[in-house]
C-alpha cells in the first residue's frame, strides 16, 4: 500500500536550492538579453514605457491579481498569495510576449513590432504557512530610433543653397527586475507577504544632428552629438496582504491589497557634448531617479472552481519623482515631468469542469485595464494606455491533470495621445507560456 507523507523541511530546502540553480544558470541570461523589447517613442521620456508585470494566468484577465489566490499558481502581483502554494508542489512559469502594430501621428504611419521575454518565476511551500516565489522580470524598457523633420537653417549666401538640420534620436536600455518573495499565512486566514527586488540596467539616450547643403551632409558646420547616460542599480520592496472571506458554501471573495515603498535611486546621470571640432564637455546630475510610491487593492471572486471575477486599482505616486533635465549649462534633476497614475483593471476566467473530459478543463480568460498617463511631455499629459484582452490556458494532456497548463493569449494595446501632434500606437499582441506545476515533493512509503 501506498502512502503520501508531507516532504521534510531537508528536501524543501534541497527544491529552493534546485529552484536558484535554474533560475542562475538557465534563464537569467536569457530574460536580461531579451527583456527590454520596445520600439516606442514614448520611451525616450522619463524611465522608459513601464512593463506589463502580469503573467500567463492573469495576463488575458486585464491583469487583475491583488485578491486572486490559488494553490496551483505563482501570484507575483500580490506576494501574500505565495502562502496558498501547493506544499507537494514546485511550480515553474515561463512567458513571452510578441507586439505587431503601427505608430500614427497625422497621416504619417510607420509599421513596428517587438518581442520580448516577459518573466521566469518559481514558486513552492517551503514551511508550515509559508510559500516561496524567486523570478526575473522587465521593469521598464527604452528602445527607440527616429529622426525629426528637416527644418532650414539659413541660406548660403555663397552657394544660394538652402542649409537644413535633422536631428536624429535614439536610445537603448530600461531596468530588469529580480525577486525573492515569501508569503505567510499568519492568523484567522489573514496572509502577510513581501517581494524584495534586486533592479538594474542602463539609461542610454542619444542625439546627433545632421546639417546637410543642398541635400549633401556638410562636415564644415559645427554641430554637437549630445549622450545622456545612467547605469542604475537599486532595490525594490513591495508589501501584501490577502483576507478570504466565505459567502457561502461555494462562493469566496479573496480581499487584497499592495503597497510599494519608493526611493531615491542613488546613481547619477551624466550628459556629454561632443562637438565635431573635437571639444567634450561633461556634466552630471546627481541622484536625479526616483521609484515612485505605490499602493493597489482588489478583490476576486471565485464562484466553485468554475468561475473567478476580479477587479483592481493602482496608483502610481510618480509626480514626486525627479528625472535628470538639462538646463543652460547645467544637468540637475528636477520634479514636474512625471503625473500620478491611476491604472484600472477588470477580469474573469472560467472553466467548464475541472475534472471533465479535456476540452472541458480549457480555462477561458478575458479582461482589459486603462491606464492615466504617468509621463509629461512638453507639458502636456503623456499617452493614456488601454488594453483589451482574451486567452485560455490550455491543460497538458493528462487525465484530470489541471495543473501543468499552456497559457496562449491574445489582445489590443492603444496607447493614445492626450493632445494634438503626439503619436498614437496600436498593437496586436500575442501572448504564449508555460506553467509547469507537478508534484515533485511526494514521498511514497510502501507496506
Amino acid at each position: 500500500m501506498y502512502h503520501l507523507n508531507q516532504p521534510s523541511a531537508c528536501r524543501r530546502l534541497w527544491g529552493v536550492i534546485v529552484i536558484l540553480i535554474l533560475h542562475t544558470s538557465i534563464f537569467a541570461p536569457h530574460s536580461f538579453a531579451q527583456s527590454t523589447g520596445t520600439v516606442s517613442s514614448y520611451s525616450r521620456f522619463g524611465l522608459g514605457t513601464l512593463h506589463d508585470q502580469s503573467q500567463g494566468f492573469n495576463k488575458s484577465m486585464g491583469g487583475v491579481g491583488q485578491g486572486i489566490r490559488q494553490g496551483n499558481r505563482i501570484n507575483v502581483a500580490n506576494p501574500a498569495s505565495y502562502s496558498a502554494i501547493d506544499s507537494l508542489s514546485l511550480i515553474l512559469d515561463v512567458g513571452m510576449t510578441g507586439a505587431f502594430g503601427q505608430m500614427s501621428q497625422g497621416t504619417k504611419k510607420v509599421g513596428i513590432n517587438s518581442a520580448t521575454l516577459d518573466y521566469v518565476h518559481a514558486g513552492m511551500h517551503i514551511a508550515k504557512r509559508l510559500g516561496l516565489a524567486v523570478g526575473f522580470m522587465p521593469y521598464t524598457a527604452i528602445g527607440y530610433h527616429y529622426t525629426s523633420p528637416e527644418t532650414t537653417i539659413t541660406s548660403n549666401i555663397n552657394t544660394t543653397q538652402t542649409v537644413t538640420n535633422n536631428i536624429t534620436y535614439y536610445g537603448n536600455g530600461g531596468l530588469n527586475q529580480a525577486y525573492l518573495g515569501l508569503g505567510w499565512k499568519a492568523y484567522r486566514g489573514i496572509s502577510v507577504g513581501a517581494n524584495i527586488s534586486f533592479l538594474w540596467g542602463s539609461y542610454n539616450h542619444y542625439l546627433v544632428p545632421d546639417f546637410k547643403e543642398g541635400g549633401s551632409s556638410m562636415s564644415t558646420y559645427i554641430s554637437t552629438i549630445k549622450s545622456y547616460t545612467a547605469s542604475l542599480r537599486t532595490y525594490k520592496i513591495d508589501l501584501g496582504i490577502q483576507y478570504p472571506v466565505r459567502l457561502t458554501a461555494q462562493d469566496w471573495l479573496n480581499l487584497g491589497a499592495t503597497v510599494g515603498l519608493g526611493h531615491k535611486i542613488a546613481q547619477d546621470a551624466t550628459l556629454m557634448h561632443y562637438s565635431t571640432k573635437g571639444d567634450t564637455t561633461s556634466f552630471k546630475a546627481p541622484s536625479p531617479f526616483d521609484l515612485p510610491y505605490t499602493i493597489a487593492v482588489g478583490a476576486a471572486w471565485q464562484h466553485k472552481n468554475t468561475l473567478q471575477v476580479g477587479a483592481d486599482v493602482h496608483y502610481d505616486r510618480w509626480s514626486k519623482c525627479r528625472m535628470p533635465i538639462e538646463t543652460a549649462g547645467s544637468y540637475v534633476p528636477m520634479e514636474g515631468y512625471y503625473k500620478d497614475m491611476v491604472k484600472f483593471a477588470l477580469g474573469a476566467g472560467w472553466t467548464p469542469d475541472p475534472y471533465g473530459k479535456f476540452w472541458n478543463r480549457i480555462q477561458y480568460r478575458a479582461g482589459f485595464n486603462f491606464s492615466t498617463p504617468y509621463l509629461k511631455i512638453n507639458e502636456q499629459d503623456g499617452p493614456y494606455e488601454l488594453r483589451l484582452n482574451m486567452g485560455a490556458g490550455i491543460p497538458i494532456i493528462n487525465k484530470n491533470n489541471n495543473r501543468s497548463i499552456v497559457n496562449v493569449g491574445v489582445g489590443w494595446l492603444r496607447r493614445s495621445a492626450s493632445a494634438v501632434g503626439m503619436v498614437k500606437e496600436d498593437y496586436f499582441v500575442i501572448n504564449l507560456g508555460m506553467t509547469f506545476n507537478e508534484r515533485w515533493f511526494m514521498k511514497y512509503k510502501i507496506e
